[in-house]
């Protein structure tokens, strides 16, 4: 799937949404902030992503992409931004797609807490059968065959429902499925329509920029990125 089939599958729901723009660094262009990761200096000056956006001080925005971020980091747009000296870190990269996969981790707990997510291979294709599954959620070190039988149905009930297909999100292995539902692993998992749903395809919008949200290694790949009637 490319960057943009990606935006296209898990951007932002903007409905009603009135944009807050910023400019983005690397682009010097305006962006939507949902489109974006905020960067702020700590107490040494040093420069760290503010994932949730929340962090006080001055911030300063960049694309949420490799590309954007990488160009960012090269042409020394971060002191001109923060118009001081600052220092970037060498791994920043790596606590970008950290911190964007610890914040879907955490999005996917707050379902399990509330009761809104469907956990395993029954669950979820129950939920895929009555139409509610919004999202799919797979582990990286999956089988197919599960993996197949779970796609096949939930875009078979879409498009008697005339919805779109739901997408899904692979990039975790099944552990780490597993350690924020408290069991060994975990290899299915879905969430019905709604607001956290929403949310959290956003926040996979932002992810997909640094990390594939479905495996280039999975046998079933082109399926998956490229729906057709199976």
């Amino acid at each position: 799937m490319t960057p943009e089939e990606e935006i296209e599958e898990f951007g932002p729901d903007r409905r009603g949404h009135k944009s807050r723009e910023r400019k983005c660094l690397a682009r010097n262009e305006v962006r939507d902030p949902a489109d974006m990761i905020r960067f702020v200096r700590d107490p040494e000056n040093k420069v760290v992503p503010d994932i949730t956006g929340k962090l006080p001080g001055r911030g300063v925005w960049v694309s949420a992409d490799l590309e954007n971020l990488e160009k960012a980091i090269k042409s020394g747009a971060f002191p001109r931004g923060f118009k001081s000296k600052v220092t970037v870190p060498d791994d920043l990269v790596g606590l970008v797609e950290d911190g964007l996969k610890r914040s879907v981790l955490g999005l996917l707990s707050m379902a399990k807490k509330s009761g809104r997510i469907a956990l395993g291979f029954d669950q979820v294709i129950a939920l895929a059968r009555d139409g509610s599954l919004g999202l799919r959620i797979e582990a990286q070190d999956g089988a197919a065959d599960g993996r197949g039988k779970i796609r096949t149905l939930s875009r078979a009930v879409a498009r008697e429902l005339e919805r779109k297909d739901p997408p899904v999100i692979g990039c975790f292995t099944a552990h780490e499925l597993g350690d924020i539902m408290g069991r060994d692993k975990l290899v299915h998992a879905g969430l019905g329509r709604g607001k956290l749903s929403r949310r959290l395809r956003e926040e996979a919008h932002r992810l997909s920029g640094f990390v594939a949200l479905v495996p280039t290694d999975w046998a079933d790949y082109a399926h998956e990125v490229k729906p057709k009637e199976e």
